[in-house]
Order: C-alpha cells, then structure tokens, then sequence
C-alpha cells in the first residue's frame, strides 16, 4: 500500500517560477514541459524543504526573496512525526506543513509545524520522508565513497554495527596518535619550557616570599625612613597634651581640662545637665591621659636604625625582582609559582605519558585491524547479494545481459595497519575501497562504471540501485530529475515500467523529456511558461484525456496536432494501462 507524504507544494519567485501550485498524488506522476520551462524546479524546491542548500541565485530577478511551502501526509508516530514534534512543529489535521525561504542576500530561512526551525531539522527529516536524485546524483555514482556507502547502506546492521565499533576505534586512535606527534615534536620547545619554569621556581624558592609581605615592608620602610621626623612630632604632641617637664609653668592641655573638670565638680549637684557635662569633661581627660601616654610609648620606642632601614631596602628589593618578571606583587608571584609547578610536574611526566601512549595506540592498532577485518568480511559477504540484486533489476531496465559485480579491495601502505600479513591504508570508514563494476554484455570484462557505462546505462544502474534500496530501505517518496537522460526506445519503456513498479509501494514524481516513462504515470503534470516566460499559478497544470494525448505527441513528434504523432501516444498509453 502506498504511504502518501508529499500532497503539494507552493512555488514563488523561484527561478522562472513566478507563483505556481504543484498538486501530486499517490502513485507516480510525471513532470514533463518544454526545455528551459521550469520542470527541475520542481525537484529543486523539494529538495529545498527537505534542508537542501540555498542558492540565492535560484530567486527570481527582481524579486526580494523565493519561498517554497509544502504540505506533508504524515502517518502518526512515524519517526518524521515525532521529530516534528521534538521540535515544537504541530501537526495539520494529520499534515505537516513545510517552508523555505530564501533572500536574495542568500538568507535562509525555515518553518516546519508554523515553528521556526534550524534547516539541519528539515534536513533530518529528509531520511525519513524522501529520496531526490538528479543527474548530479549520478555522476556522484561514480565516487567510490558513494559506491562504498551504497553498499553500505544496503548491508543494513551488518555493517552499522562493526563500522560503529570501528569508527570509534579510529577516532580515539587519531586523538592519541595527535598527542604522540605534539610530545615528539615539540620535544626540544617543551625541554625549553621545563628549564625556564625550573630557573623561575629556584629564583622564587631563593627568596622565600610571604603573602603580603611586599605591603608590611614598604610600611615599614617608610617610617624607618622618617623616624627622626615622627619623633619629633610625638614629642612635641606629647608635651601639649601632657606638659614639658622642662617648663614647669607651661600650659597644656590636660591640665586645662583638669581645671575645667574642678570647676564644675564643686556645683554639679545643683543641675543634672551641669553634672552631666562634667562628666564628660572627665572622660575628655582620661582619654588625653591615654593618647599622651601612647605618645610617649610611640617616641620612646621609635628608633632610626640606619642597619634595619638598610635590610629592609634589601629586601624589598629583592622581592621588586620577583614581581618584575612573574607578577604584579608577592601574591602575583605565589600564584605563578603555584601553576609553574603544576606544569613543571606535567612535561617532566611526558617520558612516562610517552610510553603510556605508545602503548594505547599500538593496543588500538590491533584493536583497529580486527575491526576493519570484521567490517571487510561483512562487505564482501554483502557485496555478492547487491550485485545479483542490482544485475536482476537492470534485466528489468532492458539491459538483459549486464551483469555488475563489486570489487571490495585494500591498498597496501608502509604506514597503515597490518591485516592477514599485508599492511594496508586505512581511513574512518575502514581499509575498504569498494567499486561497482558493469559488464554490458557478454563478453564484455568488467569495468569501472564510470569507464564502461554510457549516459543511459549509468541512469539505469542509478535508478536499479535505488530500486534496490526501495526493498531493503525504503522510504515514502522518491523524486528523480531525468533519470531517463541518454535512454530512448525500449529501454525507456523498460524504466517506465520499473517507475511504475516502484510506485506501487512508494509515491514516484519524475522530471522527464521522455513520453515512454511519462505514459506509466499516474498522474502526469505539463510546466507551461506563459509569454512574458513565466510560470505562474496556471501555468502547473494537471493533464487527462485529450490534453494528456497531446503532451505525448508533443513530446513524440514535436507536433502536438500530428496524427501519427497522436496515434502513438495513444498506443503508449493504451500499453501502459496494460502492463499495469
């Protein structure tokens, strides 16, 4: 049964699209038009909702942006659907709705559910919802890393499971093998910065510095400097304070306060607020005792020694030489010292890290070689079975006699991994180079296809592919742009008949030139540009009947009213109802 997804799309300012509908239908439809009328833009636009790159050369000249929308059938809980909902889209009576648009600045931007979304998502999607293959898609056939994943992808778990083993194996390998090379060739810079670090910690140790000491010192330093000056200075305050005992009748200010204290001690019974101040006039004298008394302490002890102001120069000095090369001030200089350590103990370690790593990688090495054993065996056992797979489908495409085969082979390199005795190049993927070989005919040898297919044979080994993929893993829609390029006559009726199949368990939408293919859709649709070389909304239109007929003879004869032209459309229509 047919799962129908894509439903229709609306184009504007698209190429030479200036605002056009594209309703599709299960089945298979064919897009088919003159040369230059827009027909690609259909698989061009999907390709865009399904996070395709955006070419802002593809807007329309004059036209500030382009912007494609789509509207999706999606069966509820269907990976796409959860997905959609992972990323806050909502789902349109069963339908998801899809839009890209595109700036002429080369903008891009994404709408899946009414959400704005990243492109990546829609891209995600695209696994699930479709498969777009344009002729580009063909002449990607012919990389191996194209063949090799196509023959991965039809193994299934049986490769998935060794190549994720193995593709881990070789990325923690790449990380070590990173490390090795840094510690070995940087061995002489490292050496450098081991002795550097040395020569600073000596010089720190030397010195001995404390936390905060720099500020004690410079203190310090200070006072020891003008010992003569605050001497002085506290005298001269002691003396006011508390009298020179030198000038017996001088007046200071203690004794002032004792007189004013006396005065009101002998009425201060009279009057609390009187009392009151006397009270405080008391604590003023207490208080000038104490500070005078501090004063005298501070003179006696002040000592200008020349020995002590000259050791502390000395040092601050030498704790200056510090802070000039490894910090602003002492506690700079301890956390330099600190983190120096730390990085001395790391590069004196690197012996010991070199042999651990030496170690870890030739242990991944082996581990490596098993796995990519493990993943070549189950490539070569699944190799024969796509090969038979893609040779029976090509009898289908009128290539009865084609056979394909696929070489799984190793390249010997002095530095890869030893597997079986030989030493082979290894890279994320594996140690396997996997290339699809077509023997046309009997007789032929086998031949690399991108040496001995022509244009319409390399068509017909993409589409065989594909068609083998729609058995094993499948998905709800496939788009091809001109499959059919290079093919004529009955190997373009064969290919219509393949499509036709196909589209019995999938949608198919064809971009073709071809009216042998187009006579097996279901549903065929004519990309009309209007005079000023536009397409617009009418200009997508749906053809039955009579209109259908003369497309075909169009397309036929060049002459949509010529009667042999006509009879054979009918003839091709009537065969492909038939053959259905």
């Amino acid at each position: 049964m047919v799962l129908f997804v894509l439903e229709e799309m609306r184009i504007r300012s698209l190429g030479v699209i200036d605002d056009a509908v594209v309703e599709l239908s299960p089945g298979f439809t064919a897009v088919t038009g003159e040369t230059g009328a827009g027909k690609t833009m259909v698989v061009t636009s999907l390709g865009l909702l399904l996070g395709g790159r955006a070419d802002p050369a593809l807007v329309r000249i004059g036209a500030k942006s382009a912007v494609v929308e789509g509207r999706v059938a999606v069966r509820a809980g269907a990976a796409a659907a959860l997905r959609a909902e992972e990323a806050g889209a909502e789902l349109d009576d069963g339908a998801l709705l899809i839009s890209r648009t595109i700036s002429a600045e080369g903008r891009s931007r994404a709408h899946l559910g009414g959400r704005s979304v990243p492109v990546g998502v829609l891209s995600e999607l695209a696994d699930d919802l479709a498969a777009v293959h344009g002729q580009s898609d063909q002449q990607g056939l012919l990389k191996p890393a194209r063949q090799r994943g196509a023959l991965d992808r039809y193994a299934g778990d049986a490769v998935a499971g060794p190549l994720d083993k193995y593709t881990s194996a070789y990325r923690r390998l790449r990380a070590v093998s990173a490390e090795l090379d840094e510690i070995t060739t940087r061995a002489r810079e490292r050496a450098q910065e081991a002795d550097m670090l040395r020569f600073g910690l000596d010089e720190i140790a030397a010195v001995e510095p404390r936390t905060g000491e720099d500020v004690e010192l410079a203190a310090e330093a200070e006072r020891l400097g003008h010992a003569e000056a605050l001497a002085s200075a506290a005298t001269a305050a002691h003396a006011a304070l508390a009298g020179n005992p030198e000038d017996p009748e001088g007046v200071d200010a203690s004794t002032l306060v004792a007189g004013a204290h006396r005065a009101l001690e002998t009425v201060r019974s009279h009057d609390p607020a009187l009392a009151a101040l006397a009270e405080r006039i008391g604590e003023i004298g207490i208080l000038l005792a104490d500070v005078a008394g501090e004063l005298a302490g501070y003179a006696d002890d002040l000592d200008a020694d020349p020995l002590r102001l000259s050791a502390v120069e000395e040092r601050r000095a030498a704790l200056t030489q510090l802070t000039r090369k490894y910090g602003q001030d002492v506690g700079a200089v301890l956390a330099w010292a600190e983190a120096g350590a730390a990085r001395l103990a790391e590069l004196e370690g690197d012996d010991d890290r070199l042999g651990d790593l030496t170690a870890e990688r030739d242990a991944l090495r082996t581990e490596l070689a098993g796995l990519a054993r493990e993943l070549t065996e189950a490539r070569v056992g699944t190799a024969a079975r796509f090969a038979a797979a893609v040779t029976e489908e090509l009898a289908s495409l009128a290539m009865p006699h084609a056979r394909v085969t696929i070489d799984v082979r190793q390249t010997e390199d002095p530095d890869g991994v030893e597997i079986d005795g030989r030493t082979v190049a290894y890279g994320p993927s594996g140690v396997d180079e996997v290339e699809l070989l077509l023997a046309p005919h009997p007789g032929a040898p086998p031949r690399p296809i991108a040496k001995g297919a022509s244009g319409g044979e390399l068509s017909r080994v993409m589409l065989a592919v594909e068609v083998v993929f729609a058995g094993t893993d499948p998905v709800p829609t496939y788009l091809f742009d001109e499959v059919d390029a290079g093919v004529g006559g009955k190997a373009a009726v064969e290919i219509g008949r393949r499509l036709a199949k196909l589209a019995k368990s999938a949608q198919v939408v064809v971009v073709t030139h071809l009216p042998q293919v187009a006579a097996f859709a279901d549903r065929q649709l004519l990309v009309e540009k209007t005079h000023d070389g536009t397409v617009t909304r009418s200009g997508v239109q749906v053809l039955e009947g009579e209109d259908r007929v003369r497309e075909l003879s169009r397309m036929l004869a060049g002459q949509e009213d010529s009667q042999t032209a006509r009879a054979h459309a009918e003839e091709l229509l009537a065969a492909a109802r038939a053959d259905g």
